[in-house]
This record gives structure tokens, C-alpha cells and sequence, in this order.
């Protein structure tokens, strides 16, 4: 009896493995279409040092043994762009002592901009948000009551933060699929838990797109000026 089940748990957890693989190829080979569509290079292997390219990127520097993988780079509507898969692991300690791995997925794009940027972080609104929000620690709020139960925005600049997220890229925002965003000073990030399908990608591209191209001259002309 008991050799029959480590044989039936044997072909299972063979099972799980090449189901793994042939859905990691699929995955491959479905992104590079996509990255050929939107004329972008594509490229499957591990690329590690993002969390040093962009260290204000906090979504980068979860963990250890950190690296993209799945790579499309290119001009994306005449914008340097990076779309790709994240991993990075975690460890816990079970009530024995062993030591556990977890590792952990996401899908992520990289916009970069024509002009200086401050920091703005733009993210859903979670439930922990609203608990501190209640004890008097709330984030930038907004004329837009739907936007502000929506979303989390935070900013060192508030004025920056008012400038970028005007009424009409509120209502944008709104519109869109919903990604977390993130600025630093010539990159915007757009992310969320879970890898993306390839028209996800596109989604998530577009949103960063439309924010970038929604910036108000005045501030163009503002940021552009102070930096020279």
C-alpha cells in the first residue's frame, strides 16, 4: 500500500513540474510575440542589478535572490520602456526550525520621461490605509471623493503631487486599469501583485503613457527650467 502512494506522490510532483515548464514556455513564447508587436526587443533570461538600477523603486528590493526574467526593452510611442517578470524570495522558520523558501512573482514596466520628475507614489487604497487614515495619519487627499477612496497617493512635495494629479488625470486614473505607480526622478514604475498577461502589459504601458503625456506645460516648463 504505502509504495503505491510514494509512487502516485512521485508522478504527481513530476506532473506539477513539467506542467510548470510547458506553462513557462508557453508564457515565453506568447510575451515574445507581444514584444514583436510592439516592436520591442524580448529577451527570457535572468537579468539581476534592477534594485541597484532603480533603488527608489521600492517593489525591487523585497527580498533576496532578486532578478527579472522575460524582458521586453525598447522605444514604446517614442519612449524608452522595460517590461518584464520579477522574482525575489523570502524565508520563514517553521515551529521545527527548519528554514523555508518562498518565492515570490510579479510583472512590472518601466517608462522613462522626457523631463525631470519628484517622487509620487500612486497606489489602491487598501484596508490598513483606511485604519491609519482614521488615527489621523492620511495620505494626499483630493477634490475627487471617488478617487481619494480609491487611491493611496503619497508625495514629499504635496504641490507636486497636485500638479501631476490634476482633474483630468484624476478622471484618467479612474478610467484605467488599476496598477500602482511610482516616480523617481526619470522613470515612472507601474506594478501589481501576480504576473501580468500580455495585454496587461500593454494596459500598464498605456496608463504610464497617459499620465507622462497628461503633465501640464507649466510644470514641463517649470521642471525643465530648474534642472538645467
Amino acid at each position: 500500500m504505502f509504495p503505491l502512494i510514494f509512487v502516485a506522490v512521485a508522478l504527481l510532483v513530476i506532473g506539477l513540474a513539467i506542467y510548470g515548464v510547458v506553462q513557462a514556455r508557453k508564457r515565453r513564447e506568447a510575451l515574445a510575440a507581444w514584444a514583436a508587436q510592439q516592436g520591442l526587443d524580448f529577451a527570457p533570461g535572468q537579468v539581476r542589478g534592477l534594485d541597484g538600477r532603480f533603488p527608489a523603486f521600492d517593489c525591487l528590493q523585497s527580498g533576496d535572490n532578486r532578478y527579472a526574467y522575460n524582458i521586453a526593452r525598447g522605444l514604446w510611442h517614442q519612449r524608452p520602456a522595460l517590461a518584464f517578470d520579477y522574482h525575489y524570495a523570502t524565508h520563514s522558520t517553521d515551529s521545527k526550525g527548519h528554514r523555508q523558501t518562498h518565492h515570490h512573482y510579479f510583472s512590472a514596466v518601466i517608462v522613462g520621461s522626457t523631463m525631470p520628475l519628484k517622487p509620487l507614489l500612486i497606489r489602491p487604497e487598501g484596508f490598513f490605509d483606511r485604519m491609519k487614515g482614521f488615527f489621523g495619519f492620511e495620505d494626499i487627499n483630493f477634490e475627487s471623493a471617488e478617487f481619494s477612496r480609491k487611491f493611496h497617493v503619497q508625495a514629499p512635495d504635496r504641490k507636486w503631487a497636485y500638479d501631476v494629479l490634476h482633474q483630468r488625470a484624476l478622471e484618467f486614473l479612474l478610467v484605467s486599469p488599476v496598477f500602482s505607480l511610482k516616480f523617481d526622478e526619470r522613470h515612472v514604475i507601474a506594478w501589481r501583485a501576480g504576473t501580468f498577461a500580455p495585454e496587461e502589459f500593454t494596459q500598464a504601458l498605456t496608463l504610464v503613457r497617459g499620465l507622462l503625456d497628461q503633465l501640464p506645460d507649466y510644470l514641463i516648463k517649470e521642471q525643465t527650467s530648474t534642472r538645467i
